[in-house]
């Protein structure tokens, strides 16, 4: 099963025990805000998630695996990344990062995200790992570049999103980049 430590956090699939804690943060409001997902995420939806990846697998080009982030200490689940295969380019991957409200501004997706993404190149032979991100999305913007991505283009009312139009930040880093 795949797993990753950190220094606080394991990073692991979801699991059904994750399901409350998942779908508690999924539908508020703040970490909803900038997500494809609205605050009628439930409980149901989290379970169909969870079920939909009981071990995932990366490697299906353009399908999101979900990781599970669960604090080290407690036990808790308090986060999570996404990461993709692109469907379009080879040896590209797209992530992503959802924390708790509780968890967040302690570092911890930063630890986590940063785990991520080294485990996209020395595992999977990644050679750019880019990430997206609304224009509003300030503290996303601030923990993608203190993870050395920068910030390739700024797509003004590029997307229909949750009914209006946004400009979109798209960041990115190398293997050869990533220290």
């Amino acid at each position: 099963m795949f797993e990753l430590v950190t220094e606080r956090l394991v990073l692991r699939p979801l699991q059904a025990g994750d399901v409350a804690a998942f779908a508690a943060y999924r539908s508020d409001p703040d970490v909803a805000r900038y997500q494809s997902w609205d605050t009628t995420y439930s409980t149901t939806d989290a379970e169909r998630l969870v079920a939909s990846q009981p071990d995932p697998v990366f490697g299906d080009r353009g399908e999101w695996v979900q990781i599970g982030a669960v604090d080290r200490a407690s036990g808790e689940l308090v986060g999570d990344c996404a990461a993709r295969l692109a469907p379009d380019q080879p040896l590209t991957a797209e992530v992503g990062v959802t924390f708790a409200p509780g968890s967040q501004r302690r570092g911890l997706a930063t630890e986590a995200l940063g785990a991520v993404v080294t485990w996209l190149f020395e595992q999977h032979g990644v050679r750019r790992v880019y990430a997206q991100a609304d224009d509003r999305n300030v503290p996303v913007h601030r923990l993608l570049e203190r993870l050395g991505f920068r910030c390739e283009a700024r797509l003004v009312e590029a997307e229909w999103f949750k009914g209006e139009w946004i400009t979109l930040r798209v960041y990115a880093t190398l293997r050869g980049e990533w220290s």
